[in-house]
């Protein structure tokens, strides 16, 4: 299995969304892991309401930064949006994905994020599965 680590600013919305794709849809292929560079230190209640529409439960994930992860060697640290406000961290591939961030908008919005982020973690599984070099 690949480890992939999904890192936005707050770890509060679009990580947090793309772990819990990851974990669902690539079952058997990623751990996935989620941080961020200045966690909120919750996870926000309109992500874990989307994603429990999409079936996904994030309700119990915590807003988390680097240090407070077990692991520490990656093979895909995949950055959300955060460009260069998000530190380095050591993975064998970096990717970055630019989606807005969706804290403070409406629950549309939020589902279009959602959505968006889903593609991706399907696209980048299939990549994994097809042993894709990046």
């Amino acid at each position: 299995m690949k480890k992939v680590l999904f890192v936005c600013i707050e770890n509060s919305c679009r990580s947090q969304m793309a772990e819990g794709f990851a974990k669902r849809l690539g079952k058997g292929i990623i751990e996935a892991y989620s941080a961020g560079s200045k966690p909120s230190g919750e996870v926000n209640p309109m992500a874990i309401e989307v994603m429990k529409e999409k079936g996904i439960d994030i309700s119990s994930h915590k807003s988390k930064g680097f240090f407070n992860l077990n692991v520490k060697d990656f093979d895909y640290s995949v950055t959300l949006g955060c460009q260069d406000i998000c530190p380095f961290v050591p993975a064998d591939t970096h990717i970055e994905w630019a989606i807005p961030d969706p804290k403070g908008r409406d629950k549309e919005f939020f589902r279009k994020i959602a959505s968006v982020i889903e593609s991706k973690i399907m696209t980048l599984i299939k990549e994994i599965k097809d042993g894709k070099t990046f």
